[in-house]
This record gives C-alpha cells, sequence and structure tokens, in this order.
C-alpha cells in the first residue's frame, strides 16, 4: 500500500508546530533550574525596576540581571526544599510585600490617569517666579554683642581696617564671619526686620553708621551688590515642578482615601 502524500503532509505539519511551539516556548525561558523553566518575565521586571531607578541598562548590567534571576530561582528552590513557605513569618512577610505591590501599582495607576499638564506646570512657575521676583542684596555683616563693641568696629573701619578682616576675627556669626562676613545674595525677607530694614537704606558701597540692634545682637552692615532677582527658564525646572504637583496630587489622593475608609482606629495626625 502506497502511502497517502497528503497523509505524510499533515504529519510533517504537525512536527513542525510542535518544534516551532517548543522553541517560542524556550525563548521565553532564560533558564532550566533542576528541570523547572524560569520565565523571561523575570527578568524583564528585574531591568524595568532598573530603569525607572534611573539605572543605564547596559550588556553588562543585562548579563548581572540574568545571573541575579537565574541565582533567585536556585535560592528559593533551596528555601521551599526546606519548606520555609510554611513557616508563619514567611506568610506575614508574604502579606506585607503583596500590599507593597499593590500599593505601588494604586499610585502609579493613578499617576498614569492623572498626568500633570505642561500648561499646569507653566501655572505653578508663573506663581514661584511672581514670589521670587524683586531686588537681591549682597551684603556683609559683622555681629558682636554689644553695642560698644559695634561703635569700636565701626570706627576701625572708617580709620581704614578691612572690614573683611575685622568680620573673621570679631563676628560671632560664624557662617558669615569666616567668609569675611559676605552674605551672598539674598531678598530683604531673609534677614530679621531690623536688619533688612537697614540694609535696604543703603547704598552701593555703603556701610551703616551707626549699630544695628536684632534679636542676635547688634550688626554693622555694608552692601556690596543689588541686583534684580535671577529665575531660571521653565524648561529648565519644568520637569521639577511636575515632580512636585505631581507628589501633592497623590498626598490628596491618600488623604482622601483616609477620608472616607470606615475605621474605628485613631490616627496619630
Amino acid at each position: 500500500m502506497k502511502p497517502n502524500p497528503l497523509a505524510v503532509r499533515h504529519t510533517l505539519a504537525l512536527v513542525l508546530a510542535t518544534l516551532v511551539a517548543a522553541g517560542a516556548a524556550q525563548a521565553q525561558n532564560i533558564a532550566l533550574v533542576n528541570g523547572k523553566p524560569v520565565p523571561k518575565t523575570r527578568l524583564d521586571t528585574l531591568v524595568q525596576q532598573a530603569e525607572k531607578a534611573g539605572q543605564k541598562v547596559s550588556p553588562e548590567m543585562m548579563q548581572q540581571a540574568r545571573d541575579q534571576v537565574v541565582l533567585r530561582e536556585i535560592f528559593a528552590q533551596e528555601a521551599e526544599r526546606r519548606s520555609l513557605q510554611t513557616t508563619a513569618d514567611y506568610r506575614a512577610q508574604m502579606e506585607l510585600a503583596r500590599q507593597s505591590i499593590l500599593i505601588r501599582s494604586l499610585f502609579e495607576d493613578f499617576r498614569s490617569k492623572n498626568p500633570i499638564t505642561d500648561e499646569a506646570a507653566r501655572v505653578e512657575y508663573d506663581k514661584f517666579k511672581a514670589q521670587a521676583a524683586g531686588t537681591e542684596y549682597r551684603a556683609r555683616h559683622i555681629l558682636v554683642e554689644t553695642e560698644d563693641e559695634a561703635k569700636a568696629l565701626i570706627a576701625q573701619i572708617k580709620a581704614g581696617a578691612s572690614f573683611e578682616e575685622l568680620a573673621k576675627k570679631s563676628s560671632k556669626d560664624p557662617g558669615s564671619g569666616a567668609n569675611g562676613g559676605d552674605l551672598d545674595f539674598a531678598k530683604p525677607d531673609a534677614y530679621v526686620k531690623e536688619f533688612s530694614d537697614a540694609m535696604v537704606q543703603l547704598k552701593k558701597g555703603e556701610m551703616t553708621q551707626a549699630p544695628v540692634k536684632s534679636q542676635f545682637g547688634y550688626h554693622i552692615i555694608r552692601l556690596d551688590d543689588m541686583r534684580q532677582a535671577e529665575f531660571p527658564d521653565f524648561e529648565a525646572v519644568k520637569a521639577q515642578i511636575k515632580q512636585r504637583l505631581e507628589q501633592v496630587k497623590i498626598q490628596e489622593f491618600q488623604e482622601g482615601l483616609r477620608a472616607k475608609a470606615k475605621t474605628d482606629y485613631k490616627f496619630s495626625q
């Protein structure tokens, strides 16, 4: 009896289909450990986590990730062989891990469905820029405990002594004193009222002619420079603004869920 060509072709097709399916299944695994496949999805997840953390995926990093995934399977199999998955501690930690993964997924889902638009970031940028607008002053000061000390230092400076050297020697403000009294550029509201009121009355290069008293002691102030407050371009800070707005949205989302929850627990805040 001659073989049926149609039957032969059908059998070959089945064999080829089986081989292709086996090859596809093998492609989804990166290794076999004691006969158990290690799925490629584990590697993909590990790499995605590294990318989210800002790591650059290089060939060396991919190889390390493969090593780690296979080692995890080896160690996990040994732990299961010892029945460690049946312990109360394991079950408790697994429940915490389950909740952590769910909560992270919840917030990631919220972020993806509530993106911060460029328009919203621009509104926030304009608000910050308006608050930062104005004049910045670069001043130096010498801070001492008594009015008499301050008057004596003013007399020395008028006689030709170096303001910077006296600040290093006599100022009780350790931060600026070590830098010759330099306070760098700042807006007036960065200082106590008595200090700022006296500073803004000075012209560039002028020094207060009398000690300025504040809660910290007595100041001698010299105005070195003035400029309009600088603010970065929108594009330079857009990412940071969006991140901040996103954090605010997430916080509001969390507070809303807490407010709606029916619980007899009393939160500390």
